[in-house]
């Protein structure tokens, strides 16, 4: 099967009152079918962009160039993102890729059920009658860690609490069971208990449902315990990309070996992430 996503010498230039900025610049990357992708650097470093752009979510002011071609669900054909219509771009997303965004209580509509939005993202890609698409919503819902689906279904987004909310996006993102899930910080603004239940999930997303996962991320050991490869960006340029127990144990760029250093760590906190994440590589080996 060829690879879910290749990105091919991207480069977005957004243009602003004190002129153009070039948020990336000839970035190539691919992921690979049930592979977990991470890409981390710095604030403002292109990789919530690089994201983005996957699914056409960046603004007008946006002008793009290279290729980012995108695997159907069936990984017989691909589309580039950047070349097709709106309404080819709507019928990708959510079919083939979809994105869990940082922060759940913004990505929910706080007037709607959690159970009515899920539905609508089945509608939007065909015809479901009101019995089926609350049958989906619920095994959705029961299949990410939502207790009681079948009551919970007819909730609001605020009876949730943030880590559930962030499990509703989630289920939100798998219902159309694309071949890609992008996950821009996912975690940042939950506690680190719900932290490890969610970054759990997230791998049940490739183990379970087969998708691909980009993680978007600051935090190295978030990317030692789920990721199989990591991307580093600085600067909108990707300097260094290698499997994660490599680069963990042995970075080639100053600025890989600097982010790695500002972890914070007790002890042995270095020696120990890398040994995790060399633990892992092994496992799955």
């Amino acid at each position: 099967m060829s690879d879910v996503v290749s990105i091919r010498d991207l480069g977005v230039t957004f243009a602003t009152d004190g002129g153009d900025v070039r948020a990336v610049d000839g970035v190539s990357l691919t992921v690979s079918p049930g592979e977990i992708l991470a890409i981390v650097g710095e604030s403002g470093s292109g990789k919530s962009v690089t994201a983005r752009t996957i699914l056409g979510l960046l603004p007008d002011t946006a002008v793009t160039d290279g290729a980012v071609l995108l695997s159907d669900r069936t990984g017989q054909g691909a589309v580039d993102v950047l070349a097709i219509s709106a309404d080819e771009l709507r019928r990708a997303r959510g079919r083939d890729v979809a994105m869990v965004f940082q922060e759940p209580s913004t990505a929910l509509n706080p007037v709607h059920t959690v159970g009515w939005q899920i539905i609508e993202g089945l509608r939007a890609h065909g015809r479901v009658s009101k019995k089926e698409g609350r049958a989906k919503a619920i095994d959705i819902l029961r299949r990410v860690g939502i207790p009681d689906p079948e009551t919970r279904v007819d909730h609001y987004p605020h009876q949730f609490s943030g880590g559930q909310k962030q499990r509703v996006v989630i289920a939100m993102a798998l219902v159309l069971d694309p071949g890609l899930i992008v996950a821009d910080e996912p975690t940042t603004a939950l506690d680190v208990t719900v932290q490890a239940e969610i970054l759990d999930l997230l791998r049940r997303c490739r183990d379970e449902f087969g998708a691909a996962v980009i993680l978007i991320t600051h935090n190295m050991g978030v990317v030692a315990d789920l990721a199989d490869r990591v991307a580093v960006m600085y600067r909108s340029r990707l300097v260094e990309q290698a499997d994660v127990a490599t680069l963990f144990a042995s970075p080639k760029e100053e600025y890989t070996r600097n982010l790695l250093a500002s972890v914070p760590k007790l002890g042995e906190g270095v020696a120990a992430t890398v040994e995790r994440a060399a633990v892992r590589t092994r496992a799955r080996a």
